[in-house]
């Protein structure tokens, strides 16, 4: 441990010895996708050395093994910003799945988190890249009050007329809260340009993990933006927790009426492109979510921090 410029401050800094791994979750290409930093072995480090090297690895996510048994397929994590602990993340449970799988073999595990369980169920596709299906904790979701929507639009820089209205925001949860807002184009969608400070002091007073903004190009197909400024980055590439989420949205509203299996688009804008399937069951609380993870090579693709 050290101290900052002035002196007085702790700064806490990773472990030499601790073995990173890096992955880029819902793609095929180490160039899209949404980073995550990945320790299989945690068990050495306390919550200061975890968010050390989250801050360190600088990606919007990182997961923690803080204590395994092989034997059973079932593993204890935990999720870092570089800012601060997260319940869940999916993105980084999609990149440590398929990292697991390297050292154990395809088939399924079981993630304890703070969320709570989360099985993940992982398979190699005929191309040879593996692919994770995650199933969320029991989702749900609310109408977002008058004072939470207005605020936000504020932090946007939206207008109440941007909004789709047969899309109504919600407050959606699938581990963690997210506000989904939907807009009526593909071009409101495309121009983000929001107050950092302002939309995190909006998402900290009622602990938001992001705000997931989506266009609906049909019923099977959405894009989606997910301002992530709690966590210390701009924007998430790709966000399973809220895709997680916006299943059980999606689910409240009664827009899937039988099993579905739905595409989200994300990452596009900021050139890291994602795809996110998520099935949906009307008569199941919980999403499932896929995607591939592919190692990141340093140097080639590792963006570091947005």
């Amino acid at each position: 441990m050290t101290t900052d410029a002035s002196g007085t401050s702790p700064v806490h800094h990773a472990k030499p010895n601790t073995q990173i791994l890096r992955y880029a979750a819902f793609t095929h290409d180490p160039a899209g996708g949404n980073p995550a930093g990945v320790v299989l072995d945690a068990s050495g480090l306390d919550d200061a050395e975890m968010l050390a090297v989250a801050a360190e690895v600088g990606y919007s996510e990182t997961a923690f093994v803080t204590g395994r048994d092989d034997a059973a397929r079932r593993f204890r994590v935990r999720y870092f910003s570089p800012l601060a602990e997260v319940a869940f993340c999916g993105h980084a449970t999609v990149a440590l799945s398929v990292a697991l799988a390297a050292q154990l073999g395809p088939g399924e595990i079981v993630l304890d988190t703070p969320a709570g369980d989360i099985p993940v169920d992982i398979r190699v596709d005929d191309d040879g890249t593996a692919l994770a299906t995650l199933t969320s904790v029991p989702t749900r979701s609310r109408p977002a009050t008058s004072a939470e929507l207005e605020a936000t639009l504020k932090a946007l820089h939206w207008a109440p007329e941007d909004l789709d209205p047969a899309l109504p925001p919600h407050v959606a949860f699938g581990g963690n809260d997210h506000l989904v807002l939907a807009t009526g184009s593909r071009a409101r969608l495309a121009d983000l340009d929001y107050d950092f400070e302002g939309l995190t002091e909006v998402m900290r007073r009622h602990d938001w993990t992001t705000v997931h903004l989506v266009w609906r190009e049909s019923a099977e197909r959405f894009h989606a933006r997910d301002p992530f400024p709690v966590g210390g980055v701009v924007e998430d590439p790709a966000t399973g927790a809220a895709a997680a989420a916006f299943g059980g949205y999606l689910r409240t509203l009664g827009l899937v009426t039988s099993p579905a299996r739905i595409t989200i688009r994300q990452g596009e804008d900021m050139g890291r492109p994602s795809d996110l399937l998520i099935d949906v069951d009307p008569e199941n609380t919980r999403t499932r979510v896929t995607g591939r993870a592919v190692p990141i090579v340093q140097g080639a693709g590792d963006v570091g921090r947005y």
